[in-house]
């Protein structure tokens, strides 16, 4: 097949454009376009009330060979320019389509001495495990939380009733972190094997939509994560997987530098020479251990700051112009950057469109904050981390003792700081961008209501992170209001605060995938340092199941 590529067409196109479209752009009859499908459609907003669609095409034709031999002869004579107008033809964009199918790395043999274990069941311990079992490896994943949802009743037990489970959370249980998120598909990770198509084949399989495959920005939805997250289980355990909830592993069992297998909060032990350890990055009492055993890890930077929310519709407008609610475009989000004088960078992140803010915490006596949305993405208001960015130098003044543990440190104080301004009965401090722009409490609501639950309480948010941090924020918001109209509205609401942005350590491995000075040990993952978001969590997870594979044939002289 031919994949062509940057086909521009009106928002409002009709369907038989498409068509004409590519045959103007092979420069066929429309008797020799046998088929079509969509790789990808994006789009093209910069022109408010002139959005066009930009898509991805692969075509079957019989003149395939003699298309591709013509294009690439008209290229070498004239070099294509991209008129950018909507279905011009562009010699320069025509090319066989790439082979995006998932290739195993290896095949189990029969018998294996030990099975590998996997720890963590969120993108990435889901991933790893499901390549595992259907490589045929038969892996036992091990979960300190619960299944999806007992899990769901016990989040929404702390939104609703103050009641936090640490064992069973936003952060821990069956999907990890990710179930309770606005399920966002896409990464700007490098993917050259195409592991990020694997993942979203199988979300399609396990039930999610099928646009998926081909919008540029797909997204699922905490509540269809749900259910693919049970039918990916169902997979595994078909195949010979086994999985343990409430199984947290307390302890790892080194021999000469080798991992022989783990202990278990219960007692018991599971004897294993290849455990991956995809534990996300709020398994603090986990890194602990690992760092008290002597593997390695080091401290490195992550970000902080507070939860933003606005009117949908004013973000809509804003990114959309006259076009806005057009059912194709969807909820707007927006990604934003700004570059402080003080030397900080103050950025966007985990853009919830028509989302909520939700509680995050994971310890007693602590208030965390993220965003989530449905896949309808029809809520009231969009919300974002606004979020500044801190490096390990910044670490010191928590814990100067050098340990790479350093960057937990930081959160747990700003953490317990929030629950306190909060109330102390898991509420969050919030406070309007009118007020905190000018320095001084609020004590009443505007016209955007925070969502975040179980409650706001209205305060200062500037006793709430590092002055730094305060300033850095401070000076971004206004620089932000001129790349999106409105985004310093008075009455936009921050809530805090935003310390989960990514791992505060990494647990560095080599390339074959071991940790440095622990063999037998796979890192993996957002916990381990490698993947920030559901699928470059999920795309570790995929090359860590196929580093293990080939470790364990290695290991039986098959390699």
């Amino acid at each position: 097949m031919l994949r062509l590529t940057d086909l521009r067409l009106p928002l409002d196109h009709p369907a038989s454009a498409l068509t004409d479209a590519i045959l103007a752009r092979l420069g066929i009859a429309a008797g020799e376009l046998t088929a079509y499908t969509i790789a990808k459609r994006s789009y093209d907003a910069r022109k408010r009330g002139g959005i066009v669609l930009i898509y991805s095409i692969d075509v079957d034709t019989p003149r395939e060979a003699e298309i591709l031999q013509r294009l690439q002869a008209a290229e070498a004579a004239a070099p294509a320019v991209d008129t950018g107008k909507p279905g011009a033809a562009d010699t320069g964009k025509v090319l066989p389509t790439p082979d995006t199918e998932y290739k195993f790395v290896a095949r189990a043999p029969d018998a294996l001495p030990l099975r590998p274990i996997v720890i963590g069941m969120g993108p990435c311990g889901l991933f790893a495990g499901l390549i595992l079992a259907q490589m045929g490896f038969r892996p036992i994943i091990l979960e300190r939380g619960k299944a999806v949802r007992e899990r769901t009743v016990d989040t929404f037990g702390l939104w609703r009733k103050r009641v936090l489970n640490p064992e069973s959370n936003v952060q821990f249980g069956e999907g990890g972190a990710g179930t309770f998120s606005d399920g966002k598909l896409y990464s700007q990770i490098s993917d050259k094997l195409h592991h990020g198509r694997k993942v979203l084949t199988e979300f399609a399989k396990a039930g999610a939509p099928e646009e998926i495959l081909y919008v540029s920005k797909p997204h699922i939805g905490t509540f269809r994560l749900v259910s693919m997250v049970e039918n990916m289980r169902e997979t595994i355990e078909s195949l010979g997987g086994e999985i343990r909830f409430s199984q947290r592993v307390e302890d790892v069992l080194i021999e000469d530098g080798q991992l022989r297998g783990v202990t278990l909060a219960d007692g018991g032990e599971l004897r294993a020479d290849h455990v991956v350890f995809a534990v996300g990055h709020s398994a603090r009492d986990t890194f602990a251990m690992l760092h008290e055993r002597g593997v390695f890890m080091e401290a490195k930077p992550f970000s902080i700051g507070f939860r933003i929310e606005h009117p949908q519709s004013l973000i809509d407008r804003a990114r959309f112009g006259p076009q806005a609610g057009h059912e194709i475009l969807g909820a707007a989000d927006y990604k934003l950057v700004h570059h402080c004088r003080n030397g900080r960078s103050v950025y966007s992140f985990c853009m919830c469109p028509g989302g909520t803010v939700v509680a995050a915490a994971s310890e007693p006596g602590r208030v965390v904050t993220n965003g989530m949305s449905q896949y309808s993405r029809n809520e009231r208001n969009a919300n974002a981390a606004i979020v500044v960015g801190i490096t390990p130098e910044d670490y010191r003044a928590y814990d100067d003792s050098g340990s790479p543990l350093a960057g937990i440190a930081l959160q747990r104080h700003w953490e317990a700081q929030a629950f306190a301004l909060g109330g102390g009965e898991y509420e969050a401090p919030g406070q309007s961008v009118g007020d905190f722009l000018a320095g001084r409490p609020s004590t009443a609501l505007g016209t955007v209501q925070p969502s975040y639950t179980p409650g706001v309480r209205l305060s200062d948010l500037g006793a709430s992170l590092p002055d730094y941090a305060i300033a850095a924020i401070r000076e971004a918001l206004p620089a932000f209001d001129k790349q999106l109209k409105g985004f310093a509205m008075p009455d936009a609401m921050l809530t805090g605060v935003e310390t989960r942005t990514s791992s505060p350590v990494r647990i560095t491995r080599g390339p074959d995938g071991h940790s440095l000075n622990t063999r037998g040990l796979f890192p993996a993952g957002e916990g381990a340092g490698y993947a920030g978001g559901i699928l470059s969590a999920a795309v570790d997870g995929i090359k860590t199941a196929e580093a293990v594979a080939m470790s364990i044939m290695a290991g039986l002289g098959r390699a």
